[in-house]
């Protein structure tokens, strides 16, 4: 029976059918990056103290109101607490002086009674200056952040299946079109938990467009245009609508317009639905053959190639279902964990994975208290992913996988371990090592996908590959809590990040090396395999497996 590569290889590989389904998908692919990090500004803590009505205080009592407070080794204004007015009122009525009069320390506190003053040097308004997300309500402003990624947890254990129902194409613009209306909806929100309902709509709709869209690519571009579209062209899409967030919210400074601008691409990409076809492959899947052939045939006449008369597309569809009936009755998910190799290979990549999502995404979310500028920092922390997606681009071809995981992982450690050393007077050295610490972590994330597909077996990829991924995911719901442990010790979030990626790379030392190895085709290949760097008699360097090992030390 014909594989449907080599019943469509007369399209080309990148005619101008693949360039127009490249760069469409690559732009429907932007709003995610712009919508993912939001509550960098949405949900961002300006400088508050507790309100003070209008009371009849002289100046002095006025500006002693708020008690000061330690916190990193600094004396700031208490954002929670206050004197309790009633006597500053009867001491201020007595013409007494705070401080000359009155050691002022001594007075008894109360908490924010009537509310919360908060600043507007930065930002019009914010969620938390909404619905008062500070002091006793302060743990909803990090778990705004979670509720996103849990609806993007969510949607990554759905989405597959949905599109696997309904198809690529719907599917993508369905929830492109989801999380755009969901987001403007959450503006009308009049308190936080509804406004919380709807963000977790958004990242599920964020997740399900992205994975369809990045499916739609891969089924329907081939060869080495493929391989270009799921390691860069995915990924630099994302990081461009990640640049653009910051641009946003500098001319935007009030949450509900910024939310609700940044939800316009989305629906402003609806109309390409009349440009992006459907995937053949999944339409012959289905049955679907007239359907199938007219995008083929389409293709070809915008690449103004000849079509063959027969396509034989019923033939490829036979042995997809075929295939796909004999793997669902011989494997299953419980195979990951089938033997000792193979169990400790996926607690291992589970542990790498983990580690770095979760730099990945407490250090972006962090990224508005790097600078001074919370618009910089952030344009700063996306910018720096393209190096980073380019370099790993060149990794892949050239650099051996479980040696450039091990390096990552300790760029990552050493980078946020020395941020602790710089004093304070070089401000701009901590901001390089983390944004070092972004560069790693950025990589390693994209790494994995390719790193795991190489690792786990032809009949198990998909499912391992999803399935590592989706449980690497519970690093990024705890990553915005992260980053509010500094209020016990400033540099705690870096040191347990720090401590993770050593603890992970010395765990990647027994991964397999995939390197020029050809993919397991079988669970027993996969558990059997060992790669080893090997010597052979020309001086070339090749990995290959211990039983090559031996045989090849014999021999020289």
């Amino acid at each position: 029976m014909q594989e449907y590569e080599e019943a469509t290889a007369f399209l080309g590989m990148w005619g101008r059918f693949q360039q127009i389904m490249f760069f469409l998908l690559c732009i429907c692919i932007i709003p995610n990056g712009i919508i993912t990090f939001s509550s960098v500004f949405l949900a961002d803590t300006p400088h508050h103290s507790c309100l003070i009505p209008d009371v009849n205080l002289t100046q002095d009592w006025l500006n002693s109101t708020i008690p000061k407070e330690v916190v990193n080794g600094k004396q700031v204004k208490s954002s929670c607490r206050r004197y309790r007015l009633d006597v500053i009122r009867n001491l201020s009525a007595q013409g007494l002086v705070p401080g000359r009069d009155v050691n002022i320390t001594e007075l008894e506190q109360e908490d924010c009674l009537d509310g919360w003053s908060y600043s507007q040097d930065i930002y019009q308004s914010t969620l938390v200056s909404e619905f008062d997300l500070v002091c006793s309500e302060q743990w909803k402003q990090p778990f705004t952040s979670t509720v996103f990624l849990l609806g993007v947890l969510v949607g990554s254990l759905f989405s597959g299946q949905i599109a696997d129902r309904f198809g690529r194409k719907p599917v993508m613009f369905a929830t492109l079109a989801f999380q755009s209306i969901s987001a403007v909806i959450a503006v009308f929100s009049p308190f936080w938990s509804m406004f919380a309902f709807f963000y977790f709509i958004t990242g599920f709709g964020r997740v399900s467009s992205y994975v369809s869209a990045f499916v739609l690519g891969t089924e329907v571009l081939s060869g080495r245009v493929r391989v270009l579209f799921s390691s860069l062209g995915v990924c630099l899409s994302f990081t461009v609508g990640y640049m653009l967030l910051p641009l946003f919210a500098y001319f935007i400074r009030d949450w509900k317009y910024l939310l609700v601008a940044i939800s316009l691409p989305g629906l402003m990409e609806l109309p390409l639905w009349w440009f992006i076809p459907e995937s053949p492959r999944w339409l012959l899947s289905q049955g679907k053959f007239a359907e199938a052939e007219a995008i083929i045939r389409k293709a070809a006449k915008i690449n103004k190639v000849e079509t063959p008369q027969f396509l034989n597309l019923e033939n490829h569809s036979a042995l997809v279902k075929e295939k796909s009936t004999s793997n669902k009755k011989n494997i299953n998910i419980l195979h990951m964990l089938k033997t000792s190799n193979i169990r400790n290979i996926t607690l291992i990549i589970c542990l790498v994975w983990f580690t770095l999502r979760s730099g990945y995404y407490g250090l972006s979310l962090n990224s508005s208290q790097l600078h001074a500028d919370p618009f910089i920092s952030c344009f700063m922390s996306a910018a720096i992913e393209v190096p980073a997606l380019i370099g790993i681009w060149l990794a892949l071809r050239f650099l051996p996988r479980q040696p450039t995981v091990i390096f990552i992982l300790l760029l990552v450690a050493v980078s946020l371990f020395l941020i602790q050393l710089v004093p304070n007077s070089l401000s701009w050295m901590a901001v390089a090592l983390e944004m070092v610490g972004k560069f790693a972590v950025t990589a390693g994330s994209n790494y994995m996908y390719v790193y795991v597909a190489e690792i786990y077996p032809t009949v198990l990829r998909n499912s391992a590959t999803g399935s590592c991924s989706i449980l690497s995911r519970a690093g990024s719901t705890t990553a915005p809590f992260l980053f509010k442990l500094k209020i016990y010790f400033e540099y705690l979030p870096y040191i347990i990040l720090g401590v993770l990626s050593v603890a992970s790379s010395v765990a990647a030392l027994f991964l397999p090396e995939t390197f020029n190895v050809p993919l397991p085709q079988t669970i027993e290949e996969m558990s059997k395999s060992r790669r080893n760097l090997c010597l052979f008699k020309n001086n070339r360097r090749k990995y290959c497996s211990s039983a090559e090992v031996v045989e090849e030390n014999q021999n020289l």
